[in-house]
């Protein structure tokens, strides 16, 4: 908010002021049309201190001022996040001598005060001089870095997890070459000081002591949990992150979401608190779980829930794997349904990926690493390296190349939050551009070039060959073809040596043959980091919220009421306390809506757009 008044050198008001001596500062130093109504301002004025003429801090949590329409003699900060109360009164009554603290407060100007959590030992960090001058905290990283958490639930969920941090520790290692702990690692890990007992203290700065995950690991059976733990990730994990049950869900969503969410709920609520108190600013959580069994669909989904009702505030962006129509879990049509209802419901986004996508492009890299046109080696700077400091080899598994697909769809999605770039894209950026209906937040995602753990070696495409692979049936990861689609917006984010020039020559180039929406031609979101991935000069991951994500939720629906009709295996569900047969009614027409609304806009593809009514003039 921004205040039009006119502050001078002379105001009477200072900082702890009584409640009239409050009044008499804003009776003073304000406009009268601001003094006449300054009772409907208190609630925010008396989060402001004024002193000589300076406005030290506004506390208004978030909120951002517009530096051009301030008088230059007003100097002011915005804390972005609010000190606890022991800390405000540390910095605000006797503990600090006012001098010093004056000191520190007129030195924060313009880009952030020091951090919520800097007034320890009884002074404020930013006393003390650098080079003899003062620290001023605008001079230093200017973006503040954003955290995220990521919760992998069920089988599936922790495999890809456990790929994603895999390969996020081999990214990490091959920028960082000094072992410094940096904000890029603090987007999806914490440095933890394992020398003192128990659970150490975050170290913000300096070397790296014990690497830690942003993470919750959940799954009703104890297999895959434990055979991370008992991997080279072992380290990254600890037994306070992890949530595990011995009997599983048996392949029934209504197992997973009524028996072991209810069940679990508290526990799952405290962990997730617990993680996220050890956050800076907290902006996304990643759920990654599969649709077709019955703890990733059902107790995946209710989590999900969780989520939107503990921190409704905080983005959920939710990767789910699809089953193929040859699953080897026959209720999974019924588990799918049930969780696209939750689906449609309280994600933010959806990134839809399809097992059977997944394997077609895995055996074409297989093809191509067998014909020995290109190399098979695996790069030495794409091993793990543990936090112990030794470099292990990891025995690739069947599923770990699918999986590794899905992983890097997640690096190369948060990668601008991660590392520097001429354009960055915040998460947030890509719901407010790329989701202009709440329930159509499906986005079909490609990747290009495709490479997984044993083909780092493979040569990266020509640049241009690298954004038409990216709308191309064969590098979806569902099975569709977005060209023949409808497009209500797509998002391109380059990472590696890519100049804005390439971008928008390929983004022109690719225009005439790509439909868009009548009212969003030009609904294209664009972002490049500077930072490639291992083994590679550049890569895309293109975003599109496009049509031809219906085919998969049609056949879906097909499956689903082949087994509805003759109401097979329903009896399984209706047992359980708290399922009836409205459940799945519920469920069928929720898709059957969303199909619809599918159904819309395509019928407005190729169709003609009437031009605006213009003012005619009689002559």
């Amino acid at each position: 908010m921004i205040l039009p008044a006119v502050i001078t050198s002379g105001s009477p008001f200072v900082g702890n002021g009584g409640r009239k001596k409050h009044d008499q500062g804003l009776d003073q130093t304000f406009s009268p049309l601001i003094r006449r109504h300054r009772y409907l301002l208190q609630p925010i004025m008396r989060l402001i201190h004024i002193a000589k003429g300076e406005l030290l801090i506004g506390r208004r949590t978030g909120s951002r001022f517009n530096r051009s329409s301030i008088p230059a003699r007003i100097s002011f900060c915005v804390l972005r996040k609010a000190p606890s109360r022991p800390h405000r009164r540390a910095a605000h009554k006797g503990r600090v001598p006012t001098q010093q603290r004056r000191a520190v407060l007129k030195a924060c100007r313009c880009q952030g005060p020091p951090p919520a959590a800097a007034v320890t030992g009884g002074r404020l960090p930013g006393a003390e001089l650098e080079n003899g001058r003062k620290r001023r905290w605008w001079r230093s990283a200017e973006v503040v870095m954003m955290q995220s958490v990521v919760v992998q639930v069920g089988q599936c969920g922790n495999q890809v997890g456990c790929r994603f941090w895999d390969l996020a520790l081999r990214e990490h290692a091959a920028v960082n070459k000094k072992g410094i702990y940096d904000e890029a690692l603090s987007s999806f890990f914490r440095n933890v000081d394992t020398r003192s007992a128990g659970n150490g203290p975050d170290i913000y700065k300096g070397k790296i002591c014990s690497l830690k995950a942003r993470a919750l690991l959940i799954d009703m059976e104890e297999g895959v949990v434990n055979e991370i733990l008992q991997g080279p990730l072992r380290d990254v994990f600890d037994s306070k992150q992890l949530i595990t049950d011995v009997s599983g869900s048996g392949n029934n969503w209504a197992v997973g979401y009524k028996v072991y969410g209810c069940q679990y709920r508290e526990n799952i609520v405290e962990k997730l608190r617990k993680t996220a108190e050890h956050c800076d600013c907290l902006q996304c959580f990643f759920i990654i779980h599969s649709m077709g069994g019955g703890t990733g669909s059902g107790l995946g989904t209710f989590v999900l829930n969780l989520l939107e009702d503990e921190f409704p505030e905080v983005y959920r962006f939710v990767t789910s794997v699809y089953p193929s129509g040859e699953d080897d879990v026959i209720t999974s049509p019924y588990n799918s349904v049930l969780a696209m209802k939750e689906l449609n419901e309280h994600a933010d986004c959806v990134l839809p990926i399809e097992n059977e996508s997944l394997f077609d492009i895995v055996t074409k890299i297989h093809q191509m690493v067998s014909s020995g046109k290109v190399g098979s080696t695996v790069k030495p700077n794409s091993l793990v390296t543990s936090s112990a400091g030794t470099t292990k080899t990891v025995q690739e598994k069947p599923f770990d190349a699918m999986n590794n697909i899905v992983a890097n769809l997640l690096l190369n999605l948060t990668s601008s939050a991660r590392f520097e770039g001429s354009l960055n894209m915040d998460l947030n950026e890509i719901s407010m551009n790329l989701v202009p209906f709440p329930r159509l937040h499906y986005l079909v995602s490609s990747l290009t070039p495709l490479y997984t753990l044993a083909d780092v070696n493979i040569p990266s495409r020509r640049l241009d060959q690298m954004f038409s692979d990216a709308f191309s049936r064969d590098h979806q990861l569902i099975q569709a073809d977005p060209k023949h689609s409808l497009y209500l917006a797509c998002a391109l984010l380059v990472r590696g040596n890519v100049q804005i020039s390439d971008l928008r020559r390929n983004i022109e180039r690719l225009k005439p043959s790509l439909h868009f929406v009548s009212w969003n031609q030009e609904g294209w979101k664009t972002s490049l980091c500077s930072v490639p991935p291992v083994g590679h000069t550049h890569s895309l991951l293109a975003l599109a919220n496009n049509t031809c994500v219906k085919p998969t939720f049609m056949e879906l629906k097909d499956r689903f009421m082949k087994l509805y009709k003759k109401k097979a295996h329903l009896h399984h569900y209706l047992q359980i306390d708290g399922m009836e047969q409205g459940c799945f009614s519920e469920a069928i027409s929720s898709l059957s809506d969303l199909i619809e609304e599918y159904n819309e806009l395509d019928a407005t593809k190729g169709g003609f757009t009437t031009a605006p009514s213009r003012l005619k003039i009689a002559v």
